[in-house]
């Protein structure tokens, strides 16, 4: 039974790195919160919340398991962050990353429509599905053509419209939010600036030679620390429209030799930059900078963390980790 006039949340994907973020979140704000989780998931991120939260088994692709869990805990809000992530790994595996990314929203939007309930469910979607943006269309507003340049863009550019036709033929209330970049404290090292911190500490360890492997620096990205964007989200299930699209982003852009330098200068060790071929990319996104008013100006977010101190946090996260 849920406590009376306390909300409820279930996360898919409470394991990652978002998710964790949003679970800590949310539990300040006095919700309940549950998530999902594959049984062979990793649960380092969520550690230290794991005897406030409440975690399901299910699997995106197993229908069933996620109609079980929607009936049994019959949530206010849903947060839809369970992805193959990655966009390196979508050129290694395609099919792997449009499954689970498109079939797996599927699967959920399928669960909740049998349930009959009326729960209001964020979809975190991606910049990403901009891809090819022109020089004049910057920064990028919700209504700029969509590009995708890489199959994680395809899949979640798939799965944003999804929301978009669930809402439109159902009526159930979905929000789509756009996310630029986000990062922070527990981000993976598969992405660009954290593999960069990853090395500077394992550098300041001396585990490793002082020379920092990079791929291409001259990309151009909007980030948002993920303490931010979390509280975004949160404010999406209770402010935006439902079938509506939202950009999240500061609208500010940094070049990646930028954030490696910002990096290099917190580190006391002479360091080398090398680059590393197998880091680049068949085709990448040269600019992704958000244009975010629309979604300001019904919800009142602004990002509050500056760069500099993500970075800092990010940095001595993986200090503490090596």
């Amino acid at each position: 039974m849920k406590k009376s006039n306390k909300k409820t949340a279930l996360i898919t994907g409470i394991t990652g790195f978002v998710g964790s973020h949003l679970a800590e979140l949310l539990l300040k704000e006095g919700v309940n919160v549950y998530g999902i989780q594959r049984w062979r998931s990793k649960t380092d991120n969520i550690e230290n919340i794991q005897d406030k939260i409440i975690i399901q088994e299910a699997d995106l692709l197993d229908a069933h398991s996620l109609y079980k869990v929607v009936d049994e805990i019959r949530p206010d809000y849903i947060f839809h962050l369970a992805a193959q992530s990655y966009v390196q790994s979508s050129w290694s595996s395609p099919t792997n990353t449009l499954e689970i990314n498109i079939i797996g929203t599927a699967n959920l939007f399928e669960a909740v429509k049998k349930s009959g309930l009326n729960i209001a469910i964020q979809i975190a979607c991606s910049s990403e599905e901009y891809g090819k943006v022109l020089p004049d269309e910057l920064p990028i507003r919700e209504d700029n053509p969509l590009r995708p340049l890489s199959p994680y863009a395809v899949s979640k550019l798939a799965m944003d419209y999804l929301g978009y036709q669930y809402h439109e033929s159902y009526g159930m209330r979905i929000i789509r939010t756009r996310g630029f970049n986000h990062t922070g404290p527990r981000r993976g090292d598969v992405f660009a600036e954290s593999t960069f911190a990853r090395q500077i500490a394992e550098i300041e360890k001396g585990k490793k030679e002082p020379v920092v492997h990079v791929g291409n620096l001259e990309a151009k990205r909007d980030y948002t620390d993920v303490r931010d964007m979390v509280k975004a989200y949160y404010l999406s299930v209770q402010k935006c429209q439902s079938g509506e699209v939202y950009n999240i982003a500061t609208g500010k852009s940094w070049k990646i030799r930028d954030v490696l330098n910002l990096l290099l200068s917190m580190s006391k060790v002479k360091i080398k930059v090398l680059q590393d071929k197998s880091r680049m990319r068949p085709s990448d996104v040269e600019v992704l900078v958000g244009d975010a008013s629309k979604f300001m100006k019904v919800s009142g977010w602004r990002p509050e963390i500056p760069f500099e101190k993500t970075m800092e946090d990010l940095l001595n996260y993986w200090r503490e980790r090596i």
